[in-house]
């Protein structure tokens, strides 16, 4: 069996590769068709992960937004949201913000042993907040989430985290949206940073689906022999 749950990244860039500009704000890439897409995937999943720089820029809430889905995930025994999962190497995250606040969801914080004092006392009272050590590597914690019972993980952001799983071969599946606009800024968040990626020019990846989604593309990549595998069983 696995030792890891089965990881999706799922994200939305410019045509120039960006996540966001320079403002620090949200960044609108998507559309409401895309929206909803997403929400079906979400609707799948036992947990949603993002990083802590996610948190603060995009104060994103992470729920599943449809009714009729949210109802769907109750009647089968499941929360109607996933657990919500971050990731942080300095505790620097408010307890207001929407990732905390907003539903009823488990939320999982994996701090490095050198933070993790401080962030049991800032969130303590709002999450789970457990030491990943020092560094935190997340191959580690894609293996404690699969010890909690999480098979099936959506990973939503930002360009750190998803530079990690992608250059740690830990990601199974690519959903990556291109948005008809340039960021034109290089102060601006990248999709990925600098690394050692497994795809190349000697290995490249599987494009397995292009999308045309309204006015963005979608483009789905299989990254590891697990591609397709199915939702966890009880989930849609």
């Amino acid at each position: 069996m696995p030792d890891r749950p089965y990881t999706l990244l799922s994200c939305s860039m410019s045509m120039d590769g960006y996540l966001g500009d320079a403002s620090g704000g949200r960044l609108q890439l998507s559309n409401a068709a895309d929206f909803d897409r997403v929400d079906a995937e979400r609707a799948t999943c036992d947990a949603i992960l993002v990083g802590a720089a996610t948190i603060r820029n995009d104060n994103p809430r992470l729920l599943v937004r449809s009714p009729g889905r949210r109802a769907e995930r109750v009647a089968r025994g499941c929360p109607p949201s996933p657990t919500k999962v971050t990731v942080t190497t300095g505790a620097d995250l408010d307890a207001g913000a929407a990732f905390f606040d907003a539903g009823d969801s488990e939320k999982l914080v994996y701090c490095d042993s050198g933070k993790v004092d401080e962030a049991a006392r800032r969130l303590g009272y709002v999450a789970t907040v457990v030491d990943a050590g020092t560094p935190v590597h997340l191959r580690w914690v894609t293996e404690d989430l699969h010890a909690r019972g999480v098979r099936r993980l959506m990973v939503e952001g930002g360009g750190s985290v998803l530079t990690q799983l992608l250059t740690d071969d830990l990601a199974d599946e690519l959903q990556l949206v291109v948005a008809p606009l340039f960021v034109g800024d290089s102060r601006g968040r990248r999709f990925v940073g600098d690394g050692g990626f497994p795809w190349s020019a000697s290995r490249r990846a599987s494009l397995v689906e292009v999308r045309h989604i309204g006015d963005v593309a979608l483009l789905r990549y299989a990254l590891s022999p697990r591609f397709g595998e199915q939702p966890v069983e009880g989930l849609s």
